[in-house]
């Protein structure tokens, strides 16, 4: 059947503060902003509709997973956005970033491919009557 998508999440509910610095993957649900550094890879949990806010003297040093993405910082790794992806005008992506949907603002850097996340279309199967 047809995916139903998920829609950004309008509230954050945690927060990596900006004098916090993780050495470690971070799994997340919900809403996650991060203003500090982290050393590792970002990704919402598996099945979950979850929202990632790199703030502008933020850092990810690793893999970022999510469905919705908005970028004011700086990632050095890939990114996949299954759903929407936003680059404001201050990010810094260095990594390939897969996408279904992309907004990016002027003064935006990406060094990478920009990958889109096809339509998942399942086909139907005729049987022929004989």
């Amino acid at each position: 059947m047809f995916r139903r998508e998920s829609k950004p999440q309008n509230r954050i509910d945690s927060l990596i503060g900006a004098t916090t610095r993780i050495e470690g993957n971070v799994f997340f649900s919900g809403g996650l902003r991060v203003d500090g550094m982290v050393r590792g890879n970002v990704a919402a949990l598996p099945d979950q509709p979850g929202t990632l806010v790199v703030s502008e003297q933020a850092r990810v040093d690793g893999e970022v997973q999510a469905a919705h993405v908005v970028v004011n910082g700086t990632i050095n790794g890939p990114v996949d956005a299954r759903e929407t992806l936003e680059l404001q005008a201050s990010s810094r992506v260095k990594g390939d970033i897969h996408y279904k949907s992309i907004e990016i603002q002027q003064g935006a850097v990406i060094e990478g491919r920009l990958v889109h996340h096809s339509a998942e279309v399942k086909g139907v199967e005729l049987k022929i009557a004989k």
